[in-house]
């Protein structure tokens, strides 16, 4: 198993917490059985910290030093992802437009991120529906999205 400095249970999955140096690097989505590790240093101690202050209020915002690794592009995308609000969500699209890319590329950056939850891949969407999460069409995945919305408010919960 990947070594990780916190692993985290929240409302809508188990998170693991990979830092290197002073920098957030990674959070996995890990299976439900998955035992939880107290955080093993002062900034997985922040990240865990700040995750559950935003289950406690969805318009939180986070604080935390980031270094995702990626192509120049997908850090442009992840970039433009922390700029779109608590409570909104913007279309592939859009964001392809803004961007001056192709919604196809935008979707495989946000399906890379390294960071999910805190570089907000989830307020992305597709024109008619909720589009992918994490590289998945379907299942587990477009559950912990439809959550993570419905907890900011972008969907009403089904129902």
């Amino acid at each position: 198993m990947k070594a990780y400095q916190a692993r985290i249970a929240l409302p809508f999955g188990i998170l693991g917490i990979v830092t290197e140096d002073e920098y957030l690097t990674e959070i996995d989505f890990l299976p439900d059985e998955t035992l939880i590790l107290p955080a093993q240093t002062p900034l997985a101690r922040k990240v865990c910290a700040q995750l559950q202050a935003y289950v406690a209020d969805p318009d939180f915002r986070f604080e935390l030093p980031l270094q995702p690794h990626g192509t120049p592009y997908q850090n442009r995308v992840w970039q433009a992802l922390l700029e779109i609000p608590s409570g909104k969500a913007e279309s592939y699209g859009a964001l392809a437009k803004h961007l001056g890319s192709a919604p196809r590329a935008v979707g495989q950056a946000c399906g890379a991120n390294p960071i999910p939850v805190i570089i907000p891949c989830h307020r992305v969407l597709a024109k008619a529906g909720l589009g992918g999460f994490m590289n998945h069409a379907d299942g587990s995945p477009l559950r912990i999205k439809r959550w993570l919305l419905e907890h900011e408010h972008v969907l009403r919960p089904a129902g």
